[in-house]
């Protein structure tokens, strides 16, 4: 069984009991999953079977999330999961308020990401060091924020804003919530989290673990394929004597590279009967370029 499944990840579980899960549902133990997502979150966590796990590198790499920020209150983790820092009712504060500060949370941002998160610094994880109290330097990163839509507001002593973020990799919705607070002079911390699309894979078509066992009890049960999970990169397809030549490690010549390729760029590579192949890699020089294998997926 190859291929990917579009898993609605409930809250309290981790990244990792979700993979552990679909191992034992599917008895199989080439499983991963594409983009952590916090046990306080729930949504989407693209989870890859066989060998569809090398491919997950591949897939788009743009999220969308629906947030409930809390604003008076700010926490140690940034979410309603830590304990409590600063409580200040923000009776007060009205939508009109909030408006402009959002237009600073858009587009290209520097972030600074939570203590408890799982960047890595000198070698160890943010919230191992965190929790065992030692302070360090949390690195900055530009992140790509490119839509956040107020979808509910109600007011009281700790407000709650609910919004729809579309962003890039790396975003931290908690670091959001949090530096939004600060902007308010009110504090704010992330109340709720659920992640609505991921690798181009979206929460409406997501399966739970309860429909996934349903349908594996029922024989019904399909994963996505692989051409179907990457059909955002551009493709070509190749003759069977070039494609047996390609699968067995060979670079072969390219046509003439459009303007929206360069060196490096990635294809998915299929055969004339659109059977999908595996990645290939395009490596130009100053006369020939040509199509290198990045990952065979299967023989042709």
């Amino acid at each position: 069984m190859q291929g990917f499944i579009n898993l609605n990840k409930p809250l309290d579980w981790t990244s990792h009991d979700c993979v552990a899960r679909v191992r034992r549902l599917l008895h199989t133990s080439r499983v991963g999953h594409g983009g952590t997502l916090d046990p306080a979150a729930s949504g989407v966590l693209p989870i890859a079977i066989g060998k569809a796990t090398r491919l997950l590198q591949f897939l788009p790499q743009d999220k969308a999330y629906r947030a409930t920020i809390q604003l008076g209150i700010t926490t140690t983790t940034d979410d309603l999961e830590g304990e409590i820092l600063t409580s200040q009712p923000a009776t007060d504060l009205s939508l009109e308020q909030i408006v402009p500060k959002l237009k600073q949370f858009q587009g290209k941002i520097v972030q600074i990401p939570p203590k408890y998160s799982a960047i890595q610094v000198g070698g160890k994880r943010l919230y191992d060091l965190a929790r065992a109290g030692e302070e360090v330097d949390v690195p900055e990163r530009t992140v790509e924020v490119y839509k956040i839509e107020i979808l509910n507001w109600q007011a009281g002593d700790f407000p709650k804003l609910e919004v729809a973020i579309a962003c890039g990799a790396g975003t931290y919705i908690r670091a959001i919530a949090r530096d939004l607070g600060a902007a308010l002079g009110t504090g704010g911390t992330l109340a709720a989290l659920t992640r609505t699309r991921s690798s181009g894979f979206e929460i409406a078509a997501s399966l739970s673990f309860d429909e996934l066992a349903t349908q594996l009890e029922r024989g019904t049960f399909e994963p996505i394929p692989p051409a179907k999970a990457l059909q955002h990169l551009p493709s070509v397809n190749l003759s069977e004597p070039v494609a047996r030549k390609w699968c067995l490690g060979q670079k072969i010549p390219y046509p003439e590279v459009p303007v929206t390729m360069t060196n490096d760029t990635c294809l998915r590579v299929e055969n004339e009967g659109d059977r999908f192949l595996g990645i290939g890699r395009l490596v130009q020089t100053d006369d020939v370029c040509l199509l290198a294998p990045q990952i065979v997926f299967v023989p042709s």
